[in-house]
């Protein structure tokens, strides 16, 4: 039984109530929501949220009715994997154990439909404690970040012995992208982060999980949007 989650938090800074925001006719919340509703792969989908409209919302659209979220767990600080473990507690009181726990970002609506399949194939084909999506890093530690020392000076975050000259030469460096994870929930019931167990990447082209932290990323994914859409319009 596959869990699909949504974490869609009222508050930002950033961009002011960015996850319920319209984005081409749509709210941003709903670009994600409508990938786990039409998944055949999950049972239950649910929206972790201290919004009264898009708890709402959700609830019309079909989702499980697990209430606000805790207000302790909808301030700037909470973590994702505290919101994780609730959600998941609160619908296995209806459902009964899962068998993975799919959390879609929604700040991340670039996201193609494959990945849903793709990354749950990866979590029960190589059965990891959790599958995190990735994509490659346009910057690498051993090339060409670089930060200073006590005088200032700058240095390579990661230097090789002999150096490293060319981008090819270093290690590969991933970034982790916040969009699909897929997690198992023996895993998320008794790590306290994200790490602790074994994770694998599910990679993902960069312009396809581009995160809205930001005014000027909401411009660049609307634009984006508006290119994924005509090409699917010609199509």
């Amino acid at each position: 039984m596959i869990i699909g989650h949504i974490g869609a938090r009222a508050g930002s800074k950033g961009v002011p109530n960015k996850n319920f925001r319209m984005l081409h006719g749509k709210p941003l919340l709903d670009w994600s929501l409508d990938q786990l509703l039409e998944s055949d792969r999950v049972d239950h989908v649910v929206v972790s949220t201290d919004s009264q409209e898009m708890y709402e919302h959700s609830l019309k659209r079909g989702c499980l009715d697990i209430g606000l979220r805790p207000a302790h767990l909808a301030t700037d600080t909470a973590g994702k994997w505290d919101v994780w473990k609730h959600a998941l507690g609160e619908v296995e009181k209806q459902t009964g154990p899962a068998s993975a726990f799919l959390d879609l970002d929604c700040t991340s609506p670039l996201r193609p439909d494959s990945a849903i399949p793709e990354a749950l194939d990866l979590f029960f084909t190589d059965t990891p404690d959790m599958v995190m999506s990735c994509c490659e890093a346009r910057k690498n530690p051993y090339f060409n970040l670089v930060e200073p020392d006590e005088t200032g000076a700058l240095h390579v975050s990661k230097p090789l012995p002999g150096g490293v000259v060319a981008r090819q030469q270093a290690p590969a460096v991933y970034e982790h992208a916040a969009s699909t994870y897929v997690v198992a929930p023996d895993y998320l019931r008794r790590a306290s982060s994200l790490f602790e167990g074994r994770v694998i990447p599910y990679m993902m082209a960069p312009e396809t999980c581009v995160d809205i932290d930001s005014p000027f990323d909401f411009r660049l994914v609307d634009f984006l949007m508006g290119e994924q859409l005509k090409d699917r319009n010609d199509a």
